[in-house]
Formats: C-alpha cells, sequence, structure tokens
C-alpha cells in the first residue's frame, strides 16, 4: 500500500472515530455517516464482515465509487465519498464489492436546503487592490493626481538623451568607417 493510500485511510479511520454515532446500517451491513446526507455531503462508510482487505461501493448518489480499506483489527472497511450534488432525494441502492462476495444496500440523499436571505460575503463594494488606491480614481481632479507639463517635458528630455546615446554607440561600432 502506498504512503497515500496509508494517509487516506487513517484519515478515513480517524473520521470514522471522532463522527458522532448518527449512522444507518441496513440488513447489507453497510453503513452511512451521516445517516442521511444532503447532495454534495461528504460521507464516511463502514462495512463489517468481509473477507478481504479492501472493498469497493458503488452507487449512483456517489461521485465516484468508494474504496474501502481495512482500518482495524474487529474486520471493518471504512472509506471516505461524496453523494453527488445532483443527487435526488430518496433512496439510492448501493453495492459493495468484498472479494467475490457482493453486497448490497441502501442510502437515503435527504432533500436540498434553501439557500440563505443573507447575500455572500463579501458585498460590494470591496476595496480591493492597489492597496486602496481605488478611492484615489473615484477623489475630485484638482491637478495633483497625475503627471503634470514639468513631468512631461522632463521625460521627453530623458528619452531623447537617451536615443542619441544610442545612436552615437551605434555610429562608433559600424564597420567600414575608417
Amino acid at each position: 500500500m502506498g504512503s497515500l493510500s496509508a494517509i487516506l485511510c487513517a484519515g478515513a479511520a480517524f473520521t470514522a472515530l471522532l463522527t458522532p454515532a448518527s449512522y444507518a446500517a441496513d440488513a447489507g451491513g453497510v453503513s452511512v455517516s451521516p445517516a442521511t446526507p444532503a447532495p454534495g455531503t461528504d460521507i464516511t462508510l463502514r462495512v463489517a464482515g468481509c473477507a478481504g482487505r479492501t472493498a469497493t461501493v458503488a452507487s449512483a448518489a456517489f461521485v465516484s465509487d468508494v474504496r474501502l480499506a481495512l482500518v482495524s483489527t474487529d474486520g471493518t472497511l471504512v472509506g471516505s465519498g461524496r453523494v453527488r450534488s445532483t443527487a435526488t432525494a430518496g433512496v439510492h441502492e448501493v453495492r459493495v464489492g468484498c472479494g467475490a462476495a457482493r453486497r448490497t444496500g441502501t442510502l437515503t440523499v435527504a432533500g436540498r436546503t434553501p439557500p440563505s436571505a443573507r447575500p455572500a460575503s463579501p458585498v460590494a463594494p470591496v476595496d480591493a487592490g492597489g492597496g486602496g488606491t481605488a478611492r484615489l480614481t473615484t477623489a475630485a481632479d484638482d491637478g495633483t493626481a497625475g503627471p503634470g507639463a514639468a513631468h512631461t517635458v522632463t521625460g521627453l528630455l530623458l528619452t531623447g538623451a537617451a536615443a542619441v546615446a544610442v545612436a552615437l554607440r551605434g555610429a562608433r561600432r559600424r564597420p567600414g568607417t575608417e
């Protein structure tokens, strides 16, 4: 087992240990925590009594198949997955592939919760970017907001001096001017 797999399994086991006892187990031996997840919710699946050290759980309600791994000495396999955000409310079939054995169970997906009436934060206008210079662009223009005529003339003189220096240097290096 690779180090990434070991880390993910350890995280799933840790999550399973800290998860409150709000899980549902059906006759197939598949337990889901939380018992009735909403669409888009992360879930933890537990399967007891499998002969192998790994198993795969599949359902149309999941984003992808959930891989379970052995995390304790009692033979319980644990894994984490996510319910599709487009999953419909109601009962969905869950299929467990545990070595050569196959099990089925059910998962009840809760209905969507209505969006809150409060707007998401942050609320416009947002002082963002430029380190707070956005306020300067809306200030009244009193003639000190940008470069004036003196700055323009200085810039033109410096540009002209640089052009003359480049031209003189290029003239000295031309071949055949002896």
